[in-house]
Order: C-alpha cells, then structure tokens, then sequence
C-alpha cells in the first residue's frame, strides 16, 4: 500500500488520530498524516502553505521602484540604451511617494478590519471575572 502524501497535511493537530475520516481500524492514523479520501485530501494551497506574513502593497510598490532604476542604469552599463544619471531621482522618489501614499491607505484598511472584527467578538465575559483566579 503506497504512503500518503507528507506534503498533504491533517488539520487535526499532530498525534491526535483524527483525520476527518474514520475507516476501518476505528479512525486512527498515522500522525500527521490523512485518511484516504478524508477531508485533508481536499485541501487547498493555501492551507498547505500558509502565508507567513501579510502582503505589504507599499513594501512591494518601493522594491518596483528600486528594481526599475537597476534595470535602467545596468541597461545603460551595458551598452543597450542611454539613462541620464538625474532619472534616479523621479524613479526613487516618485517610487517612495506612491509607495508611502499605499502603506497609509493599507494600514487604514487594515485598522478598519481588525476594529470591527474585534467588536463583533467581545460579547462575552473577560476571563479575569469568570472566579477562576486568586482574588488578592
């Protein structure tokens, strides 16, 4: 019988045995690794490879504007074509202006989502007044 994937991971945490599919030895698995036809088979990219960090537009906008003016001035070094050495200033600047300009207009968005996530998840008790800690 051939071996599951490893690059197709269970979301049960791992050494637990769930897989989302019980077959016939009672549901138990290998840990960390699916059932056939179990739920785990399905999964999508992006739940195999999670992101590790968010996407950052005005990070991304400043490294296009910082390749651009290598692109142009290694063309330049090379013979292909002409660039005045005054062209690095509009790239580099204009680049960091309209990257700066994207940061703010995505950390305002970003701030807008995480404030209305997190009122719609406070609706219970905090858990300092639950009585499970030491009063002093």
């Amino acid at each position: 019988m051939p071996r599951p994937d490893p690059a197709v991971r269970s979301s049960a945490p791992a050494g637990s045995g769930a897989s989302g599919a019980s077959g016939a030895s009672g549901g138990k698995t290998s840990p960390g690794f699916p059932a056939p036809g179990g739920e785990a088979c399905r999964t999508s990219a992006s739940r195999r490879w999670p992101m590790l960090h968010g996407f950052r537009p005005g990070r991304a906008t400043a490294g296009t504007a910082a390749l651009a003016t290598t692109l142009l001035f290694a063309g330049d070094a090379a013979g292909s074509w002409s660039t005045p050495w005054f062209v690095v200033f509009p790239v580099v600047f204009g680049g960091l202006a309209v990257a700066g300009a994207l940061g703010l207009a995505h950390y305002g968005l970003r701030r807008r989502r995480l404030a209305s996530s997190a009122s719609t998840e406070n609706s219970a008790a905090p858990p300092s007044t639950s009585g499970s800690q030491a009063m002093r």
